[in-house]
């Protein structure tokens, strides 16, 4: 199966355990912190031992402000349709837009019934789904005629509509058996199985059943996001899934996107140092994967992007580097990319290293065409770099606003340490001991697999490779020092300007790092790939 190329999102995935309720709502917050997309909570209303899921999450929701939130999944037959979708775009409306609707068919029905809730088969719970979901798009179709379901399981007969969401709430079904694959794939927006349920080499069967249903029902399977719910350990060899280092969990979900086409994975634990880790080592590793993979996909050239990607604002003053002879033979016209120029403005008063020193690799032969795959790898390197450039404007920004007062210190350190060129885990204040930790999951892959590679294939491209690797290790420096001026700002009271200076001189090094690698690497990558 393709990859549907949706936007990839990553999550947790919550148990509202009512004696923990302060620290569930903690967890829902540290997923925000750390960067990740989603919060999802499971729903069994006749736990007497959980907190009611839809009360959680609007609690949820109200102390956060980026997240997405979700049922995961709802128990629609404790949960009218009709009331459901009214409470699900109310708080669409109260969130500005954060609500998911993941729903299912319900099980345990000694429960359900003990509680007051019908007591269903498998198949009449199918059936009420089907009847459900058609309730609750019509309630959302506020300003239209009244709402007539004539159900066996669900009659709604007059009901006006409304409220409507603020957005497009998307309905994902938890799904594993023909019937509900089935009107997965002529109903939903989300297909979300459990990898507990449904493992990796389940998911082809099941995503051929989704597929085959929308299709016949004249949708694009494309049109039904892939979602999974997982869970793991960080210990063991990585020989089962999700039970190994992160860089394995990485490479696992990443080969899920390319050739399941799933694109959401949510993390099923309660274990705050799974969910960091989770978001500084295995998200970042993901979507770097996942970009490689579909680097045959179109990439803006640096004339029709915007100049500058991530530059700061402010006065940038001409840097030595400037009036250095200009090298131009990174640009190939047969290519169909042209690497991302340095202007040669710097920010900072200090340099940390010598540009008019960087060696230049072999003059591209001019007269040598590409093929499209070849191209796509040249064009890669600037795409992951224009995610670092776009990161880094998003760090600045948060620096801005923690100097102005407006965000408190704590929580922008928590942004920084999530951003794909700052893969340090924190654990209890104490630096990761690895260098693997410290340094980007992107230069990591450079140093350790694409470096060596380069340097095996052509020669001649060693002192350009040495030099990159060097001035990894200097950049990794640079970040460490932008961390230590972030602690010295709550510190001190001129500890504004330690920060101002810290990010100057990332800005400036790392902007200049990318402009060169860009330069010497784009050709070479095309002509000798990535491994």
């Amino acid at each position: 199966m393709a990859d549907y190329g949706h936007e990839l999102l990553f999550g947790t995935f919550l148990t509202p355990v009512a004696d923990q309720a302060e620290r569930v709502v903690a967890l829902a917050r540290l997923t925000e912190q750390v960067g990740l997309d989603l919060v999802t909570v499971q729903d069994h209303p006749y736990q007497a031992r959980f907190l009611d899921t839809w009360t959680l999450l609007s609690v949820i929701a109200a102390g956060t402000s980026t997240v997405r939130v979700s049922p995961n999944v709802a128990n629609l037959p404790l949960r009218p349709p009709a009331m459901l979708a009214r409470s699900v775009a109310t708080l669409d409306i109260l969130s500005g837009g954060r609500v998911e609707l993941g729903l299912g068919a319900g099980a345990f029905w000694d429960g359900i019934a003990a509680v007051g809730g019908p007591r269903l088969t498998a198949a009449q719970g199918v059936d009420a789904l089907e009847e459900g979901i058609q309730v609750i798009r019509a309630m959302w179709e506020a300003g239209g005629g009244a709402v007539r379901v004539d159900g066996r399981h669900h009659r709604v007969w007059g009901a006006h509509p409304g409220p409507a969401p603020v957005h497009d709430v998307g309905i994902w079904l938890g799904a594993y058996k023909k019937r509900m694959l089935d009107m997965t794939g002529r109903l939903a927006d989300g297909w979300l199985p459990s990898s507990a349920y449904a493992a990796p080499d389940a998911l082809p069967a099941m995503n051929e059943a989704v597929d085959e249903a929308a299709l016949g029902a004249g949708r694009a399977p494309a049109d039904v996001r892939r979602l999974y719910n997982i869970s793991g350990t960080f210990t063991g060899s990585g020989g089962a899934f999700l039970r190994g280092p992160a860089g394995v969990w990485a490479e696992q979900l990443a080969e899920l996107t390319l050739e399941q086409g799933m694109s959401a994975y949510i993390l099923a634990s309660d274990d705050p140092d799974d969910i960091r880790r989770f978001a500084a080592e295995v998200v970042p590793g993901v979507r770097e994967l996942v970009d490689a993979g579909r680097a045959g996909s179109s990439v803006p050239a640096a004339a029709d992007r915007p100049a500058e990607v991530g530059a700061p604002t402010g006065v940038r003053s001409a840097s030595p580097a400037a009036t250095a002879p200009a090298r131009t033979a990174g640009v190939v016209p047969a290519l169909g990319v042209t690497p991302t120029p340095d202007d040669g403005t710097r920010l900072a008063d200090v340099q940390i290293w010598d540009e008019t020193t960087r060696p230049t690799g072999p003059a591209p032969d001019p007269a040598r065409t590409y093929t499209p795959r070849e191209q796509a790898a040249g064009r890669h390197l600037v795409d992951v770099h224009d995610h670092l450039r776009q990161e880094l404007a998003e760090v600045r920004q948060l620096v801005e606003e923690v100097t102005a007062g407006a965000m408190d210190p704590g929580v922008a350190r928590s942004h920084i340490n999530t951003m794909t060129m700052r893969q340090n885990n924190w654990t209890v204040g104490v630096y990761c001991e690895s260098y693997c930790r410290v340094v980007t999951t992107h230069h990591t892959i450079e140093d350790q697999s694409l470096f060596p590679h380069l340097r095996r294939a052509d020669p001649r491209l060693v002192p350009v490779v040495d030099r990159l690797e060097q001035e990894h290790h200097a950049i990794h420096e640079v970040l460490e020092g932008v961390d230590r001026a972030l602690v010295a700002f709550v510190a001190e009271p001129d500890g504004h300007k330690a920060l101002r200076a810290a990010m100057d001189l990332l800005t400036d090094t790392l902007l200049s790092h990318l402009s060169y690698e860009e330069r010497e690497l784009v050709e070479p990558l095309a002509r000798l790939g990535v491994h």
